[in-house]
């Protein structure tokens, strides 16, 4: 591309010289200059404009001598200063923070790379442990780069969990519209930290990828902030219309569908809810979901025991639907069934939740001894210690516990447990 551009000015080169050469031949043109009275130049038109022109090369090839020296200079300070941001970069990957601080708080006095070497300089600092340090490195970004250093600050007081001041960090940039793509995900998770979440949301339907996140992580996003806004909903009537305003394939996310089933169960509709897990789980099985169906409050025609002794013939060996079963049926007092359909959820590794709700049902049934026990077992597990079995149970039960039915694939051959 190089070649290219010298021939084509050398050929306007040319051009020039032909149409002067056309035009002087003609008229060579006379210039006069007088000084008080006297002649001081008398010459052609084309002289002149070449003495001209060789005055003005010999004033530049002057300067450009003179200022040789401060020239060089010039650039063997970038390119020390690019050496102490390389090294001093390095420095920082490989964990040697206090030389990494350093050559990057040196390599900051060469103005083209002081911003991006105060920024590495505060991330040195703040990973020694240097909170001075940092601190230090922030004012002295503040004073570069405001935005920045504002970008920074918001990072760190979000972590701090205090998005008022984040929001008002980002503030002046925000009115400005010259906020960055990170600065909108910062403001956008302040605002969602702030129970503010539809506001947030908003980032998500300008034109375009605004928020400048491949498709995974711009779709991870989105979820989360419209689970909190479902989580946020004031209202019934609020929740059941952000949740129609949903896209159908963000209806069949999981994270989504807890959060709308958790926070209709708050807001009275419990049948809803329940109903909306019941028919995601009818399409695909899924063990959270079940968990969470057997969690809900219930609703005033509670249908869910029925729903979910449906499922049990197609999903015997589910932790989850037992565990979501023995709830059911100790909300409908059927102590001993749902006792018996627990302790078969913990022998499938429904884990410390299934010793937690035997130890309800035995408390509801009055038996201390065993509710003790069983409360005793969900604390064990938690801390990770190994449960204590029930000293009364017989080994026709412990059997009983473990025994699923058997299931076959499409080909009739039995599946293996996990």
């Amino acid at each position: 591309m190089s070649f290219f551009r010298t021939l084509l000015w050398w050929l306007l080169l040319a051009a020039l010289g032909a149409l002067a050469w056309e035009q002087f031949s003609i008229d060579p043109g006379q210039v006069v200059i007088r000084w008080h009275g006297s002649t001081l130049v008398f010459q052609s038109l084309a002289v002149f404009l070449a003495c001209w022109g060789l005055l003005w090369f010999g004033l530049w090839a002057l300067w450009t001598l003179l200022r040789l020296p401060f020239t060089a200079w010039h650039r063997l300070a970038q390119t020390q200063a690019r050496k102490r941001l390389v090294n001093g970069l390095l420095a920082l990957n490989e964990g040697r923070y206090t030389r990494a601080e350093a050559l990057l708080a040196k390599a900051a006095e060469d103005d083209e790379s002081a911003t991006v070497s105060r920024l590495a300089a505060r991330q040195a600092a703040l990973r020694r442990g240097d909170l001075l340090g940092a601190a230090m490195q922030q004012a002295a970004l503040a004073k570069l780069d405001p935005l920045a250093a504002a970008l920074e600050s918001a990072h760190a007081l979000l972590g701090q969990s205090r998005p008022e001041a984040v929001i008002e960090v980002l503030q002046p940039w925000q009115e400005k519209k010259q906020l960055p793509p990170r600065g909108q995900i910062l403001r956008g998770e302040a605002l969602v930290s702030m129970g503010r979440a539809s506001e947030a949301l908003a980032l998500l339907s300008q034109p375009g990828n605004e928020l400048d996140l491949a498709p995974e992580p711009l779709a991870a996003l989105a979820l989360r902030w419209h689970a909190a806004a479902l989580r946020q909903s004031v209202h019934a009537d609020d929740l059941h219309q952000r949740w129609l305003g949903l896209p159908a394939r963000l209806r069949d996310s999981e994270e989504l569908l807890l959060a709308y089933a958790q926070r209709a169960g708050q807001l009275g509709l419990e049948a809803e809810g329940a109903d909306t897990l019941a028919t995601a789980i009818d399409r695909e099985w899924n063990e959270i979901l079940v968990r969470e169906f057997g969690l809900l409050p219930a609703a005033r025609n509670d249908l869910r025991l029925d729903r979910a002794q449906a499922w049990l013939a197609a999903h015997p060996a589910s932790p989850a639907l037992a565990l979501a079963l023995g709830r059911l049926l100790r909300a409908r007092q059927q102590f001993g069934s749902a006792a018996e359909v627990i302790n078969r959820a913990i022998a499938q590794g429904a884990g410390a939740d299934a010793w937690e709700e035997l130890g309800h049902v035995y408390t509801a049934d009055n038996d201390a001894p065993r509710a003790q026990s069983s409360y005793a077992n969900a604390l064990r597990l938690q801390r990770g210690e190994p449960a204590r079995a029930m000293g009364d149970r017989s080994l026709r039960e412990i059997i009983a516990d473990e025994a699923v039915a058997e299931q076959r694939d499409e080909h009739g051959l039995p599946r293996l447990r996990h």
